[in-house]
């Protein structure tokens, strides 16, 4: 007989379980081999909570990317093209939608997803060579639309610093998208290119309480490391965004006022929110973690969701898909628009320059007359 272990919250990870993807036709399961069992010795009730568990250590890859450039069509993104140079993400937001990418690889977008991490290290030079072609027309560049650009492994790799470097020297427009007050180590090519015109910020905060943010994104800076990044890049005079997302029904709706109030007295001129989205394998994830960590308020917060997407976990249709329908979210979207307008976070836009692009000569190359 198969004696397995039930999964159980474990310390610094989003993910309870890593359960197969959508392609798998078999499930993971884990078991156990009984040396952990002995009751001669101490008793399992005795044992600490951890004793069968040891960490899960984060291993990275190499993903050999040919191109670096994403393009989509999506008619509610404000963006068609998108730079994402680390596949998996740390950071371990259970309600991340980047998570089902992993299932193409046959990893399990559950604790896979955050543990086991791909990086293209080429992807400046793929970057270089994509913007020198003669066809090439600019548009605003998105950095952080699938994991996160400075995510913890960013800080020995550099690859999203590198990729500015590329964009700065090509004097193309680029928005960042990011949770981490990493991002502030890069003012020296942010600031410079910000005061062009061509380049704008947006940080990630998801709830003021750390006790929640620990659960819901264990391995990202706190909520006041994120508030610190938005004063500092608002000082440097970077066009910054706070963007509350997602808005999780019963858990951080509440905070919504307050997340908007806090981060436009740090120097935020604009704002956005997203309200949470259960695609593919995340719903279960995140049903999983909600059971692990909430189990008071687990259906009630299932049941708010439902009441936004129709009666179903979640509704993919193009318009609906961030905000939701009905009463709560209809509410929720209320909310937001008083808010924004109260604290003056719906008067700017930040339209970036793409009439400033241009391709630098490459060492060895002949130059023009003119």
């Amino acid at each position: 007989m198969i004696d397995i272990v039930p999964d159980k919250v474990r310390k610094g990870r989003g993910a309870i379980s890593n359960r197969v993807g959508r392609y798998e036709s078999f499930e993971r399961v884990a078991t156990s081999d009984g040396w952990d069992r002995d009751d001669d010795l101490v008793p399992e009730s005795e044992l600490p909570e951890d004793f069968a568990s040891p960490p899960l250590l984060t291993t990275l890859g190499v993903d050999s990317a040919r191109r670096i450039i994403t393009y989509n069509q999506s008619p509610d993104v404000p963006f068609d093209r998108s730079i994402n140079p680390y596949r998996g993400c740390e950071h371990g937001c259970i309600y991340c939608f980047a998570r089902p990418t992993h299932a193409y690889y046959g990893l399990s977008p559950g604790l896979d997803f955050e543990t086991r991490l791909f990086h293209k290290p080429n992807a400046p030079e793929l970057l270089a060579e994509e913007l020198r072609k003669p066809g090439y027309v600019p548009a605003t560049m998105a950095l952080g639309t699938n994991t996160d650009p400075y995510q913890p492994v960013e800080r020995t790799q550099k690859l999203t610093r590198r990729i500015l470097e590329v964009l700065a020297a090509f004097n193309h427009p680029f928005a960042l998208v990011t949770k981490s007050s990493l991002v502030v180590r890069d003012l020296d090519i942010i600031q410079p290119m910000a005061a062009k015109g061509l380049a704008h910020v947006a940080v990630s905060v998801t709830t003021l309480d750390r006790a929640i943010a620990r659960k819901l994104e264990p391995r990202a800076p706190t909520p006041a490391k994120r508030i610190e990044a938005i004063t500092a890049l608002a000082q440097a005079g970077v066009p910054t965004a706070v963007l509350a997302a997602p808005m999780i029904p019963a858990l951080n709706d509440a905070e919504l006022e307050t997340i908007l109030e806090t981060a436009r007295a740090a120097g935020a001129s604009a704002a956005g929110y997203i309200l949470l989205r259960l695609p593919l394998e995340i719903r279960d994830l995140f049903l999983e973690w909600l059971r692990g960590n909430f189990p008071d308020r687990a259906d009630h917060v299932m049941s708010l969701i439902r009441d936004t997407r129709n009666g179903a976990d979640y509704n993919a249709n193009w318009g609906t898909r961030m905000t939701g329908t009905g009463v709560y979210a209809t509410l929720l979207n209320k909310r937001f628009k008083l808010a924004s307008a109260r604290f003056g976070l719906n008067k700017r836009r930040h339209d970036l320059d793409i009439t400033q692009f241009s391709v630098p000569p490459r060492p060895g190359d002949q130059l023009t007359l003119f």
